[in-house]
């Protein structure tokens, strides 16, 4: 069972390169119309994933985006579940591990594999990758179903890089959107995480 703990956000090493910033602001909104008590409470009912490195750093696994909103927002801690201690192997054993396990996604904002290194330190240095915020809004709008698939929403991303054109406006990222629902059910999505069948509610 994850051990929870509190952690300052600048503790938080991330285990990919970019997120979507559209959905960062959205998170960081909600985050922000929350008085002290009500954030404690869904902040603790919502641990940032991580495991433990060498220098005891913590390596967020998951929730980056909930991260990065939360510094953007200036909230300077946050509740972290530590899923595993792995701060005795050495560094070439520790990145083995979080590869194998897949915890890692080196990936960058035009969903191109990199080395680990292209990684950033911190989570305010994430890139930005605008069809991960896309894969997000089309997930929430019920064009496929939310799943603990390792990094099912890039999968989505990298789906939709290839078929929706880039937008300019609030409203082309609308169409974009339901684009994106209506291509979510087609047969080329077949084999992603969280595809819905037809007729499945």
């Amino acid at each position: 069972m994850a051990k929870t703990t509190t952690v300052r956000i600048e503790q938080l090493r991330p285990m990919q390169a970019t997120v979507g910033m559209l959905e960062v602001d959205a998170k960081k909104k909600r985050l922000l119309q929350l008085d002290e008590k009500a954030l404690k409470t869904f902040l603790k009912a919502a641990p940032i994933p991580t495991v433990i490195g060498r220098g005891d750093r913590h390596y967020v696994i998951d929730h980056h985006h909930l991260a990065r909103a939360l510094w953007d927002g200036g909230i300077t801690r946050a509740f972290a579940a530590v899923v595993e201690d792995l701060s005795s192997l050495s560094e070439d054993k520790f990145w083995d591990t979080v590869i194998e396990r897949q915890w890692v996604h080196p990936y960058d904002e035009h969903g191109i594999l990199r080395a680990i290194s292209a990684i950033p330190d911190e989570v305010s240095a994430l890139a930005d990758d605008p069809y991960r915020s896309l894969a997000a809004f089309v997930r929430d709008a019920g064009g496929y179903l939310k799943t603990p698939a390792p990094f099912a929403e890039f999968q989505w991303a990298a789906f939709y890089r290839t078929r929706v054109p880039m937008w300019t406006t609030e409203y082309q990222f609308h169409a974009a959107v339901e684009q994106g629902v209506h291509l979510a059910s087609s047969p080329d999505a077949r084999t992603l995480p969280g595809f819905r069948k037809q007729g499945r509610k």
